[in-house]
């Protein structure tokens, strides 16, 4: 990973305080390519433990914390006006901010039917899942536009989770993040603005897994594979990459660019779906 290539960058991080978790993986990224990061979780203590620890990498400066529910409207604009007004500015939104019910993630002979699921537990996890997402980029888009340049990185899950058996209300939540990406990087294109996906590529070993889960985790993925690829997407480096999702388990710093996109990115969402639709007029029904 390159030093320093995020000199001047600001940054937003949701859900970045979890001691075993991808957005402090990320935080930490961009914090050692040198950006100052806003680092909002809903958890004080967890922010207090890892905001000390990022400041000991980067500085006292590097980041500032805020205990912020992207569920509310108004505290993502609050939230993300306060980043600009004490960092100085804004050029990254990672919204990783997300939550998923303890029994789909327990694993076994658990089920979780989508029939079963209460519509207060639905609720909860879209609010934070998909609404989210929706807040903090609808926010920070103007800002990115009147400067011509910024990046959005949604972290929503791999494509068969999103459908799985059990997997309800995560995997819907998480494919309307990936559709909100795949929409806003259509919008977005030509203006300086970017809007990508980024996940680790399978079940990560971070606290949204429950500690008695029967999902064994030394197999599964670290939340490091996050690290190089969101600094890369992050950067001018990315300059014109759009709309697309990025594996951070195939991201290799030790081979070529052209190379290392084969491996790691694909088309965000589903537009081999996208175009079965029948045209209407100029219009896709």
């Amino acid at each position: 990973m390159q030093s320093k290539i995020l000199d001047g960058k600001i940054a937003i991080v949701t859900g970045a305080a979890s001691p075993r978790g991808l957005g402090r993986a990320m935080t930490e990224a961009l914090v050692r390519a040198g950006a100052r990061v806003s680092m909002m979780d809903i958890n004080q203590q967890w922010l207090d433990e890892t905001s000390n620890y990022m400041r000991e990498i980067g500085g006292d400066d590097c980041v500032m914390t805020q205990v912020v529910d992207v569920t509310s409207i108004g505290e993502a604009e609050q939230s993300i006006e306060r980043t600009i007004e004490e960092l100085g500015g804004l050029h990254i939104l990672v919204n990783n901010a997300g939550v998923a019910p303890p029994k789909m993630l327990l694993g076994g002979a658990t089920e979780n039917k989508f029939w079963e699921i209460s519509a207060g537990e639905w609720d909860r996890v879209v609010a934070v899942n998909s609404n989210g997402p929706f807040y903090m980029t609808r926010t920070v888009v103007p800002h990115f536009l009147a400067q011509g340049w910024g990046r959005i990185i949604g972290v929503t899950t791999s494509m068969n989770t999103m459908y799985r058996a059990g997997a309800a209300p995560y995997g819907p939540s998480k494919a309307a993040h990936e559709a909100l990406i795949a929409m806003a990087s259509r919008e977005l294109e030509g203006t300086g603005v970017t809007a990508n996906v980024l996940v680790p590529g399978g079940m990560a070993s971070t606290d949204l897994i429950p500690d008695n889960t029967d999902y064994e985790r030394e197999t599964m993925i670290t939340p490091d594979v996050m690290m190089a690829p969101v600094v890369w997407l992050s950067s001018d480096e990315s300059n014109g990459t759009n709309g697309q999702r990025f594996i951070g388990y195939y991201w290799d710093e030790d081979v070529p660019l052209e190379e290392r996109l084969k491996k790691a990115a694909a088309p965000a969402a589903w537009p081999q779906l996208g175009a079965q639709a029948i045209r209407m007029g100029s219009q896709n029904q």
